[in-house]
């Protein structure tokens, strides 16, 4: 590496080093990963995760945290002006399966806590902002078969109906404010570090805490529920791999489809027997399941591809293969 490659790279480490991060939402199913790779990025003393929850996540205890309703307006707005945050990582959201179990709560909670954060980076207070949306913001007229960027979006739930939204608002501050917003529409998402949260696609996550402590599961979906996954290494990276790229190259400002592999909780169950002869599945569909059939069965990702950069690393083998080595069936009962 010549002299200047050099020089380059230690200002890039120094300017990165130079900021400080706030995740919202920091106990839940992303957030508790993302928060620990981001201070490998920004160092420990950057990045603050915060979460409704008194108490940090011993994930956390290593670095600093603080207790933030996102719903409380005036103390969201309090505490990152007065720390001065670069970044916001805001995750607080009620997910697909329990939103409609109180779709009052879920409306409220998925889209205040957005605008407070907007209206601070309109102001001048933040200057980016990662918000989360999801594949529920595609229904049942949303062609499922490598469902394209833009497309028909008629979502069938309330927190697909809540992304949909968001996604709007955040293209929106973006055109009339500058605002630096930048968003994933995520898949299913499946991590060994944090258990199932609420959604729609954690009998992909459950599944293998059942396998290794009883050699059975018992499926929500049924056999053939074809969706769109992802392990959550490859979604952590992509986060922040899009955050990190140039403002130039971030061409959608509402939220970029982002796909990592898709299968059937069949063809799932298939590949753990791979590693767990004895292990077998069983079906029971229940409310889940008209969700499941609204969403897509395999997504385009390639304004992700093109714009900045996204590939995938793990494929269906890999996944499994890591989940089943660790996962701690001690974390359940």
């Amino acid at each position: 590496m010549g002299l200047f490659s050099r020089i380059i790279l230690l200002l890039l480490k120094f300017f990165l080093n130079m900021k400080k991060v706030l995740v919202i939402g920091a106990c839940g199913q992303i957030g508790t990963e993302l928060v620990l790779s981001l201070r490998q990025v920004y160092g420990t003393d950057k990045v603050v995760a915060s979460d409704v929850k008194v108490y940090a996540n011993d994930t956390f205890l290593d670095g600093p945290y603080k207790q933030l309703d996102v719903l409380d307006r005036e103390a969201v707005r309090a505490y990152i002006i007065a720390e001065k945050f670069d970044h916001v990582y805001l995750l607080a959201a009620l997910l697909s399966a329990t939103a409609e179990k109180n779709p009052d709560f879920a409306w409220k909670l998925n889209m205040e806590g957005l605008f407070t954060v907007l209206d601070l980076a309109k102001e001048g207070h933040i200057q980016q902002i990662f918000w989360p949306s999801s594949i529920a913001v595609f229904g049942p007229t949303t062609p499922k078969q490598n469902t394209p960027q833009y497309t028909v979006m008629e979502p069938s739930t309330v927190y697909g109906i809540s992304k949909l939204a968001g996604e709007r608002w955040c293209e929106y501050y973006f055109k009339q404010y500058n605002v630096d917003v930048r968003s994933i529409r995520y898949p299913g998402l499946i991590s060994h570090t944090s258990l199932p949260g609420g959604g729609t696609t954690d009998y992909a996550v459950d599944i293998f805490y059942q396998a290794k402590k009883t050699g059975k599961y018992t499926s929500f979906l049924d056999q053939d529920s074809a969706l769109p996954m992802m392990y959550m290494e490859d979604a952590i990276r992509a986060t922040i791999e899009l955050m990190q790229a140039p403002k130039e190259q971030v061409k959608i400002r509402s939220s970029y489809n982002l796909a990592g592999i898709s299968f059937t909780p069949e063809t799932l169950a298939s590949e753990i027997k791979k590693h767990l002869a004895d292990f077998t599945i069983s079906y029971a569909p229940d409310f889940r399941q008209d969700i499941a059939d609204s969403w897509p069965d395999s997504i385009d990702d390639s304004h992700a591809k093109n714009d900045w950069g996204w590939q995938e690393k793990f494929g269906l083998g890999e996944m499994v293969s890591e989940m089943l080595t660790h996962v701690d069936i001690s974390k359940i009962s």
